[in-house]
């Protein structure tokens, strides 16, 4: 259960923010039992625990031995570094949970003693209104107990899916790179809108009430978004026409793509950054 465990989170940026506030938020643990730590940003560190009465310190500081799970949430090139500093110190028992990107769990695991449980993390941006997609990959070692801890901890800032090692460059570009379609979609509506005469702040709402509402259709339904499509689209009529011109300017080839270029991408980065830190 997460009240009762301790939490130290290694690095104190916006990604280490959203998950701080969104547990704090949800009371599923007591301000006392998260510690916050970073590299030499001590007015970074202030402002954390002032804001979320948190335990802020220098990492030389952090009671290591008291700590059930340990977040790197700094930049992914100082992994290696932040891996190192704790491995002596750690016991079996204790859980390394990454949201870097590129950084696999088996990189983890190799940086660390034999044994050590590791748990590689992807939320998305939408983790800052507690609404985040976030996929889990365990390592190898890790027991289910711990990786049940860790997505009652991801819960807070949104839904949590469990997938296999393999499948987070798939994930990356439909989850941690989809916002950004629906926002470059949005954007265009927008525009569109606009063009013909409406209020920008009026049409903007406009166009985010209807993904929305979309969206809540699908997860409430339980339908499949093609049967919602084809309920809502009679024949001759305007959604047909809309739709016909998606097929025309081959708009569901560009949303595939755009998925398959940031998966590869995704692949691309974890290799680059494997590559940098071992020759480092």
């Amino acid at each position: 259960m997460l009240a009762n465990k301790t939490i130290a989170f290694l690095g104190a940026g916006s990604m280490a923010e959203s998950m701080i506030s969104g547990v704090i938020s949800a009371e599923k643990i007591s301000p006392d039992r998260v510690f916050v730590t970073n590299r030499s940003n001590a007015d970074r560190l202030e402002e954390i625990q002032h804001k979320y009465g948190v335990s802020a310190m220098p990492q030389n500081e952090l009671p290591i031995k008291q700590i059930d799970l340990f977040i790197l949430a700094m930049k992914p090139k100082g992994a290696e570094e932040a891996l190192h500093s704790i491995k002596d110190k750690l016991n079996p028992g204790q859980v390394i949970l990454s949201v870097l990107a590129g950084i696999t769990t088996e990189f983890m695991e190799d940086h660390l003693n034999p044994g050590q449980q590791v748990v590689r993390v992807m939320p998305n941006t939408s983790s800052m209104i507690q609404e985040s997609a976030t996929a889990v990959v365990a390592g190898k070692h890790t027991s289910m107990a711990n990786v049940e801890l860790v997505k009652e901890l991801l819960e807070c800032m949104g839904e949590v899916y469990i997938i296999d090692e393999d499948q987070m460059d798939v994930f990356t570009g439909l989850a941690g790179s989809g916002p950004a379609y629906f926002y470059y979609l949005m954007e265009n509506m927008e525009r569109v809108g606009v063009q013909k005469g409406m209020d920008e702040e009026t049409v903007r709402k406009i166009v985010a009430q209807t993904i929305f509402g979309a969206a809540k259709m699908v997860l409430e339904k339980e339908e499949a978004p093609t049967s919602l499509r084809e309920k809502v689209t009679s024949p001759n009529g305007t959604t047909a026409s809309g739709l016909e011109a998606l097929r025309k300017y081959n708009g569901g080839e560009a949303i595939t793509q755009a998925v398959e270029h940031a998966a590869k991408r995704s692949k691309e980065i974890s290799k680059e950054l494997e590559g940098a830190l071992v020759t480092s």
